[in-house]
């Protein structure tokens, strides 16, 4: 498959280790460090130092898998790591991991120093088709997602199919999620071959596919002053009940898991405001439904859920903002609504 090319950098999928090899080969940088966590530690790392050992001094920065670990706390450590290990402003940070990994790395390397050169290597198929491609970086506080980053490109992106292969089933659909979401916002007929194809193993092109169309919405914006908000479909009340569940729950709901929830809550809006037809609804609201187990939200929790809302980051004066769609493959942003009309499609989802 082609390589995709972004504003200012590039995408591999074809022999993507072997350009990251040319790509640190021809860097003239004085140092690189690889940022991981413990399972690409196991999974993914030694593919990786298989092919760069010799190339010249590195060192390993290791953080915990999880939600839990894109923090200020987390990032601090990177931070101190790097000061300790003699890090520059001609140094390279290699992000090898998930949308965590991605997203805490991208973010240290463009605060360290006042910025640093980063890559990625994303590792999951959530972090191959979103978290690593558009320049957001961020981490997390009290629980509100992304709440503090930068829009900062990385120099390129290496995407191994193989990699996913090491990825258990629910990791998938948590990926899943965000390709399904990119068909219902911008592509109908990428929409209908998603549906047709076998989710459990996604093909290569249809990561392609949708690395493509979340490539040219951040072309067109990369600092989401408009288009780019389409890919926040499902993410405000998703959010919402991610960051819920990663609060209460024992076993959390994943992020693919969550925005799934979202995008069907939103779907119901969107057919209450928007002109989705009854029939649209309908269909979007099996298809997630059949891939995605049923996860119980009380209505006791709903002023809890609407509280996060009222902290997300895209919200205008004070009010909740939303991205609804007016048909499969189409979508109308910066909607306002209400608590109430928030509430009703909880209770849509909830009375399924």
């Amino acid at each position: 498959m082609n390589t995709i090319q972004s504003d200012n950098y590039p995408i591999y999928f074809k022999n993507s280790i072997d350009e990251l090899v040319t790509f640190i080969k021809n860097g003239n940088y004085s140092h690189f460090f690889i940022l991981t966590d413990e399972n690409t530690g196991v999974h993914c790392l030694p593919v990786i130092k298989s092919k760069i050992d010799g190339l010249g001094d590195y060192d390993l920065i290791e953080i915990n898998a999880g939600e839990e670990s894109k923090d200020i706390d987390f990032c601090i450590g990177v931070w101190k790591m790097l000061i300790d290990f003699g890090a520059d402003r001609k140094s390279l940070l290699i992000n090898l991991g998930g949308g965590v990994v991605t997203d805490l790395g991208g973010f240290a390397a463009s605060t360290f120093k006042r910025g640093i050169d980063f890559v990625h290597i994303p590792t999951t198929l959530l972090s191959q088709v979103d978290a690593s491609v558009g320049g957001k970086t961020g981490i997390d506080i009290d629980s509100i997602k992304n709440i503090i980053g930068t829009f900062t490109q990385p120099k390129a992106v290496f995407i191994e199919y193989d990699f996913l292969k090491t990825l258990p089933a629910r990791q998938i659909l948590s990926g899943l999620a965000e390709m399904l979401k990119h068909g219902l916002i911008a592509d109908a007929d990428y929409w209908n071959q998603l549906k047709s194809s076998d989710l459990k193993t996604p093909s290569a092109q249809l990561i392609h596919r949708s690395v493509e169309i979340k490539n040219v919405i951040t072309i067109e914006d990369p600092k989401e002053k408009g288009i780019r908000k389409a890919l926040n479909f499902g993410h405000t009340i998703g959010h919402a009940v991610e960051t819920y569940s990663l609060i209460n729950d024992k076993n959390p709901l994943s992020h693919g898991e969550a925005i799934a929830i979202g995008m069907i809550c939103e779907s119901y809006l969107a057919y209450k405001k928007t002109g989705l037809s009854a029939d649209e609804l309908a269909e979007i609201t099996q298809v997630f439904s059949a891939l995605y187990p049923r996860h119980t939200i009380a209505e006791s929790s709903f002023n809890e859920l609407l509280a996060v809302m009222q902290k997300d980051k895209k919200n205008q004066d004070g009010k909740i903002n939303c991205t609804l769609l007016t048909h499969i493959g189409q979508c109308n942003i910066d909607n306002i609504c209400t608590e109430a009309e928030l509430c009703d499609s909880l209770l849509y989802y909830i009375n399924l």
